[in-house]
């Protein structure tokens, strides 16, 4: 069976910005933020899961991200799986402060 793979873009501000909502059980295989700024920035990605919205689960807290440059949070063989209902978020410590490109595997299948 073929997998459907997707992407997605944003650009991450201040305040927990939105990158993806899980329709199903989904593997993330890439996800990467570019410092737009021109001066050193800082970084929380984390998950809030459908059960315990509430709740954020940090994958990265407080990363100092230098000017110009990117991070990979999941990269390689390196996979994180989310079901139906999660929600993947970040939050820059500038308004507009980064890029972020997600790659995934929508639909796990069994």
């Amino acid at each position: 069976m073929a997998q459907d793979f997707e992407s997605n873009g944003k650009r991450i501000t201040n305040s927990a910005t939105t990158i993806y909502t899980s329709n199903s059980d989904d593997a993330i295989v890439g996800l990467r933020f570019a410092n737009i700024l021109t001066t050193t920035d800082t970084l929380d990605v984390f998950i809030t899961d459908a059960g315990d919205s509430d709740t954020a689960r940090y994958l990265i807290k407080g990363v100092s991200v230098p000017a110009s440059s990117s991070l990979e949070v999941i990269q390689g063989a390196s996979k994180v799986i989310i079901q139906s209902g999660d929600v993947v978020k970040a939050q820059s410590g500038t308004a507009n402060g980064f890029d972020c490109w997600i790659s995934l595997v929508d639909t796990i299948s069994s």
